[in-house]
C-alpha cells in the first residue's frame, strides 16, 4: 500500500475503470499480464466517474502544452487504476519498463516530450528513480480516439 499512501499524500485519487462513450466497444484487456510483465493498452484521460475527459483537440491548436502535461498525468492515474484493478497491489510493481506516448498535435507542434512528461514524472515521484525510471517514446499522431489529446501505453516488471 506504499503507492496508495503516496497517491493519497499527494491529494490523488484513481479512477474506476473507463466507461466507454455509448456505441463503442472495446474488446480487449487494459492489463495483460505474461510471464512477469504487465502490457498496459493505451489509456486516456479520465474524469472521477470513469468517463474519458476533456479537453479535447490538437496540442498546438486548441490545447496548450500545459493542458497536455496535465491530460497525461490524468493518464498516468488511469494506467495505475488499470493496473491497481488487475495486478490489487501497486506494489507489486517492481519496475516500469516502458512507456509509449502518443499526442494528438498539429504537423508543426514538436513539443510531444513536454507533455508526456506529465506521465514520466508522476511514475517517478510515486517509484522513485530506480523503480519508476523507465524508457520512453514521445509522438505525435494526426488524431487520437475520441480526440483526446494524448493516449500513453506501458510496460511494467511485476512481482509473482
Amino acid at each position: 500500500m506504499h503507492i496508495e499512501n503516496k497517491l493519497a499524500a499527494m491529494g490523488l485519487s484513481l479512477p474506476p475503470a473507463v466507461q466507454a462513450p455509448p456505441g463503442v466497444s472495446l474488446p480487449f484487456s487494459f492489463v495483460r499480464v505474461y510471464g512477469g510483465i504487465a502490457y498496459i493498452s493505451g489509456h486516456g484521460p479520465q474524469n472521477a466517474d470513469g468517463a474519458i475527459a476533456g479537453p479535447f483537440g490538437k496540442l498546438g491548436a486548441e490545447i496548450s502544452v500545459a493542458q497536455g502535461y496535465a491530460a497525461a498525468r490524468a493518464v498516468a492515474l488511469s494506467m495505475l487504476g488499470s493496473l491497481k484493478r488487475e495486478l490489487g497491489d501497486l506494489d507489486r510493481v517492481r519496475a516500469w519498463l516502458h512507456l509509449h506516448g502518443m499526442v494528438n498535435c498539429t504537423a508543426d507542434f514538436a513539443q510531444q516530450p513536454a507533455v508526456i512528461n506529465g506521465c514520466s514524472d508522476l511514475i517517478l515521484a510515486l517509484y522513485g528513480s530506480e523503480r519508476g525510471a523507465h524508457s520512453r517514446s514521445a509522438v505525435g499522431m494526426a488524431a487520437l480516439p475520441f480526440a483526446m489529446p494524448v493516449e500513453i501505453e506501458g510496460r511494467v516488471a511485476i512481482a509473482e
